[in-house]
């Protein structure tokens, strides 16, 4: 019987480096944000919806989704924000649903379900794939200290825009506080990956 599985934490909590854990050790990852880039690519429908919505200036010159520009007007404005999620969140969690059932179909171990604002969805009741009923959920954490660092690294942005990023989304500790399962990202590598392996082995027992 597959075990079903939601999996969040806050931006440079490392979601990516457990999905790929998990998926090593069997899981199939249906990964919310790489749907999007999918859905998002130059030419399909949901890029010129979003084009429409928030103009030309969220494209590149090749036509494609200029995301830091687009990611300048929704972090600083939840109105905005709320009406990119309106044209995104539905054939996303609609493809979401059908890699999962394919998933589940064809009987493997767990099915994990990497969704940025999980826990966001269940505590607006926004979102069909935050209400989907999970075996458990899983947040990774770490500080938030760790979460500015990696996300003005990642995102080569400043320590401003960085708190801005973090701030649109839940604290970390509250997310961690709703979940099921923690897993602690702050510390080595290895430390990370003993904690995956064992929650790994206790939900597919």
């Amino acid at each position: 019987m597959t075990c079903f599985i939601g999996l969040s934490g806050g931006i440079g909590s490392g979601k990516s480096t457990v999905s790929r854990l998990l998926n090593e050790l069997g899981a199939i990852i249906v990964d919310a944000d790489a749907i999007v880039h999918e859905l998002q690519a130059a030419g399909q429908p949901m890029l010129e919806e979003i084009a429409a919505a928030f103009g030309d200036g969220v494209l590149t010159g090749d036509g494609a989704l200029d995301r830091p520009a687009l990611g300048s007007i929704v972090f600083r404005d939840p109105e905005r924000r709320r009406e990119l999620e309106q044209i995104v969140q539905p054939p996303v969690v609609a493809e979401m649903a059908r890699r999962a059932k394919v998933a589940i179909d064809d009987g493997v171990p767990m099915v994990v379900m990497d969704i940025p604002l999980l826990f966001e969805g269940k505590k607006t009741g926004r979102g069909s794939a935050a209400a989907m009923q999970y075996d458990a959920t899983i947040c990774i954490w770490v500080p938030m200290e760790t979460q500015i660092e990696r996300t003005m690294s990642r995102d080569e942005c400043e320590r401003g825009e960085a708190e801005r990023r973090i701030a649109a989304q839940l604290p970390i500790d509250e997310k961690r506080e709703m979940a099921d399962h923690v897993i602690d990202n702050s510390g080595r590598p290895e430390q990370t990956c003993e904690q995956v392996e064992a929650l790994y082995a206790q939900l597919t027992r």
